[in-house]
C-alpha cells in the first residue's frame, strides 16, 4: 500500500515539475498524467475522473473490458486495484449482470438464445475509479465476508462480520454414490461440511457432463427451451484444506434449487451467481455446514429435514 501510494505521490509531483517547466498555466481544471501510453485524467482535487464508456460491451468482451481498465488505472491508484474492487465501486454493474439471467429476460417477455451476445456496458455509461478511502472500505468488507451454507436448509448467505447482507436459496449434492467418469472412481455425491475458502475463480468456464466426461454447449432450460450456455462464473473452494472439485455456479434449471440434485457442488440461479461472485474474491473464508436446528423468518425453532440422514 505504501508503494503504491508513494508512486502516486511522485506521479503527482512530476506532473507539477511538467507543469512549471513548461509554463502550464491554470487554464483549466482538467491536468493529463501521461505515462508512455497510459493517459490518466484528473480533476481539481486530483482524483481520478469516472470512466465514460465509449462503445458497448457484450457479456462476451465483458471480462477482457474490466481487465483492461485495472491494466490501466492501476499504476496511479493509492491502492492495489483489481477486477472485484473496482465493480463493488460500481454496483450498478453487478445488476446489469443480475439481469442478464435468462429467467429475468424472459419475464421480461425476451427469449435469449445466447446470453453472451447481451449488452452490459453501454455507450456513455459512466464507471467511478474509487478513492482510498472507498476502496479501503470495499477491501475491509472483503477481508470480514464470509460465504455461508446450511446444506439441509438449501441455503448460501452472505456475511460482512456479523451482518448477513444476502440470502439465496440453493441446490446441493444428492444423497448416493455414483461413478464419474471426470474423477475415474466411484463419488459421494453429497456435499461436504467444513471450512476453508475460495481459491479459484472460473470466469469463463466449459461445461462437462462428470459422468460420461463429454463437454456440452447448449443447455436445455426449465421451460424445455434449448439454449447456449451462459457465461456467468464459478468459484472453485478449498474445504479443510482439500480440494475436491466443489464449485459455487449457477445452475440453467433453477426448479432445482431447493433440493438435493447436484454431483456435490453447491448450485445458484444466474443472477445470484454474479453477486455471489462480487463478494467472494480468491481468499474469501467459507463454511459449510449442516444444521437441522435453525429459526425461520418467522423468528420460530424449527427441525429441518435430515436429507443425508445423518442423525
Amino acid at each position: 500500500m505504501l508503494t503504491k501510494l508513494h508512486h502516486f505521490i511522485c506521479s503527482l509531483l512530476l506532473l507539477f515539475v511538467i507543469k512549471s517547466f513548461f509554463g502550464i498555466g491554470h487554464q483549466n481544471n482538467l491536468k493529463v498524467l501521461s505515462f508512455t501510453s497510459l493517459k490518466i485524467e484528473l480533476n481539481h482535487n486530483y482524483e481520478l475522473n469516472p470512466i465514460v464508456i465509449e462503445k458497448e460491451v457484450t457479456i462476451a468482451h465483458y471480462f477482457q473490458f474490466i481487465d483492461s481498465l485495472v491494466k490501466q488505472y492501476n499504476p496511479v491508484t493509492a491502492y492495489e486495484l483489481t477486477e472485484h474492487l473496482l465493480v463493488r465501486a460500481n454496483p450498478w454493474i453487478i445488476d446489469t449482470l443480475k439481469n442478464t439471467d435468462y429467467y429475468i429476460m424472459k419475464d421480461k417477455g425476451r427469449f435469449v438464445y445466447n446470453q453472451k451476445e447481451l449488452v452490459v456496458l453501454h455507450k456513455g455509461d459512466v464507471i467511478r475509479i474509487p478513492d482510498l478511502e472507498l476502496a479501503n472500505r470495499i477491501n475491509e468488507s472483503f477481508a470480514n465476508t464470509t460465504i455461508d451454507i446450511n446444506i439441509p436448509e438449501y441455503k448460501l448467505r452472505i456475511y460482512d462480520d456479523s451482518l448477513m447482507l444476502y440470502e439465496f436459496l440453493v441446490r446441493v449434492g444428492r444423497d448416493e454414490k455414483k461413478y464419474l467418469k471426470m474423477a475415474g472412481r466411484t463419488i459421494d455425491l453429497k456435499t461436504k461440511t467444513g471450512k476453508g475458502t475460495i481459491v479459484r475463480l472460473i470466469r469463463n468456464p466449459d461445461y462437462y457432463n462428470p459422468v460420461n466426461g463429454k463437454r456440452y454447449y447448449v443447455t436445455r432450460r426449465d421451460d424445455n427451451q434449448v439454449t447456449k450456455l451462459p457465461q456467468v462464473p464459478f468459484l472453485e473452494t478449498e474445504i479443510n484444506g482439500l480440494r475436491n472439485g466443489q464449485l459455487i455456479h449457477p445452475t440453467t434449471n433453477p426448479n432445482t434449487l431447493g433440493k438435493a440434485y447436484s454431483n456435490g457442488c453447491i448450485g445458484t440461479n444466474e443472477a445470484d451467481a454474479w453477486v455471489i461472485y462480487y463478494h467472494a474474491p480468491i481468499g474469501t473464508k467459507i463454511n459449510i455446514r449442516y444444521d437441522l436446528n435453525v429459526v425461520n423468518d418467522n423468528h420460530e425453532n424449527v427441525v429441518l429435514k435430515d436429507i443425508y440422514s445423518k442423525y
